[in-house]
């Protein structure tokens, strides 16, 4: 049982690594959209997300096929490790949620200094995706572009009539709400589904740490029948 479900674990995480190697390669335009934070793009997430899943998956993998006390204790320690780090980042977002929030919109709305900028066509991409994907426009609202691009101007994909330069003519139709207060408005209306995944996900932590355990202790109780 400890093999099988440490196998689909392993599956799991080479899936997830080999999708977050073709978002880098064949969407390497598409970064994140914070300035703070370079690195913290889907892409990159997702391949540290997979690297994680299929090392562990491995430890519990070769520690049951091999029944290998240290194999396993080490499969139960690190996810021991990843439940631990999550409910640290839980305690802490609910602790300081208005920070969180505040931090998030300000330093989003920093980013969009680099919209028009040499080097940031990774950031223009992302914003031009939600934007039209999420239909809103800026962080909060329309206003934010051009307080920060420095002229009555906003994207074309802010624009419900889609044209070049579109967003040059400020007598046209754009989308009134901002791209974070969409995001906290999808989150809210899908917080039981995402409540949901986050259970099914501590469920399927505690199971492998209780599989792992019990093997280990089985084998050392084992190897102690047979010193005997």
């Amino acid at each position: 049982m400890l093999f099988l479900f440490n196998l689909f674990f392993w599956l799991g995480g080479c899936g997830l690594l080999g999708v977050g190697v073709w978002l880098s390669v064949s969407q390497g335009s598409f970064a994140t959209l914070s300035p703070s934070f370079p690195s913290l793009s889907a892409a990159n997430l997702i391949i540290t997300l997979g690297t994680v899943v299929m090392v562990t998956g491995f430890f519990g993998c070769l520690g049951a096929i091999k029944e290998n006390k240290c194999l396993l204790l080490s499969f139960f320690i690190v996810l021991l490790i990843i439940l631990l780090a999550e409910l640290i980042l839980l305690i802490l977002f609910f602790v300081y949620t208005d920070e969180v929030r505040e931090n998030a919109r300000q330093d989003l709305k920093e980013g969009l200094v680099l919209y028009n900028t040499e080097n940031n066509a990774g950031l223009r991409d992302a914003w031009n995706t939600i934007q039209r994907g999420w239909r809103c426009c800026g962080v909060t609202k329309p206003d934010d572009w051009s307080s920060f691009m420095l002229e009555n101007v906003v994207p074309d994909s802010c624009c419900q009539q889609v044209y070049l330069n579109c967003g040059r003519n400020a007598s046209n139709s754009f989308w009134a709400h901002g791209c974070y207060d969409k995001v906290e408005q999808w989150v809210d209306e899908n917080k039981h589904l995402l409540g949901t995944i986050a259970m099914c996900v501590l469920v399927i932590q505690l199971l492998g740490m209780a599989f792992s355990m019990t093997l280990y202790q089985q084998i050392h109780r084992a190897g102690k029948k047979y010193q005997a």
